[in-house]
């Protein structure tokens, strides 16, 4: 059943009212590949969070509502400083990117003085701000393969970390910092879905531990992962990430089968977004996520420091 919002006009679709708040406003609504299905029906761009943020900056838009969590705001934040960027849910956080603050980083720097840093995107805006260079899961490799210091240290994420240095063949110091949902995937869910889908290609996501890892076909980013979908020659596809990437794969691919690896893998701080949300905040502009521009500039360095690297 279409929800309904009540206004002075009476009953009104809530797609209606969005539609007609966010032309009002002149607003642009970004969409992760993990946000509940009718969220991502609603925005104008689904994707990961860094090609978000790109888009966002080439829209003539002044308003980013930002379907996502709270570091993916930051970043769109920190690419778009002219613009208001609001997160449905202020409470829509990231457990991996809590694991490290800025204070932590430092002490770590200072411990080894010297050592470059390599900081995953899926982190605070302040702690970026600490780095020498982001990377996301589609680039690390590329990024720390470009890097000649003999000494790395990585962050937050312990097994992108680790990906990393076994493709790179770098010796890297890792923060031991996980992704909470991708650790409910778990060898045993690949094998069961093999048997159960013997035709099937398998992808999952780097963030995933190194034992399901080793069980794939491919470790991708979730953008790696869509245009993998895509392939002629898959038919059949276990996915091994947030279950809500599904429903694009779906919508995209008429006629494939796309299987979760494991129904566990939700994001709960993802499916804080809702349409009600949606329109709220743009009703009221708020919640508004802005970076304080010492910050910003400090973390725009190394994010511009990954862009240039590709």
């Amino acid at each position: 059943m279409t929800d309904k919002f009540m206004g002075n006009n009476g009953e009104q679709p809530l797609e209606e009212r969005i539609s007609e708040l966010k032309r009002a406003k002149n607003a642009v609504i970004l969409a992760h590949n993990y946000q509940r299905a009718e969220v991502q029906d609603m925005a104008d761009f689904v994707g990961d969070s860094l090609e978000l943020s790109q888009k966002a900056a080439k829209t003539e838009a002044s308003v980013i509502v930002f379907c996502g969590v709270h570091f993916m705001a930051e970043t769109a934040s920190i690419l778009n400083p002219q613009k208001t960027v609001l997160l449905p849910d202020a409470g829509a956080g990231c457990p991996m990117a809590n694991m490290i603050t800025a204070d932590q980083l430092r002490q770590k720097k200072a411990e080894l003085p010297g050592a470059t840093v390599v900081t995953y995107i899926n982190s605070s805006a302040e702690v970026k701000a600490e780095s020498d260079y982001c990377c996301t899961s589609a680039n690390g490799v590329r990024v720390v393969q470009s890097i000649p210091a003999k000494e790395i240290i990585f962050v937050p994420d312990q097994y992108l970390g680790a990906f990393i240095a076994g493709k790179t063949g770098k010796e890297m110091v890792l923060w031991p910092g996980y992704c909470p949902t991708h650790m409910r995937i778990l060898p045993e869910d690949i094998e069961a879905r093999r048997k159960e889908h013997p035709q099937a290609k398998v992808v999952v996501h780097p963030e995933c531990r190194p034992d399901v890892v080793a069980l794939a076909d491919e470790a991708l980013s979730t953008s790696g992962m869509i245009r993998y979908a895509a392939r002629e020659d898959v038919r059949e596809l276990i996915v091994g990430t947030e279950v809500d990437i599904l429903h694009r794969m779906n919508k995209e691919n008429p006629g494939k089968v796309f299987i979760a690896a494991s129904k566990k893998a939700v994001c709960p701080n993802m499916k804080k977004i809702t349409l009600e949300k949606v329109l709220w905040s743009l009703e009221t502009l708020t919640p508004e996520v802005k970076v304080p521009e010492e910050i910003r500039v400090r973390a725009r360095r190394a994010v511009d420091r990954m862009l240039a690297i590709g």
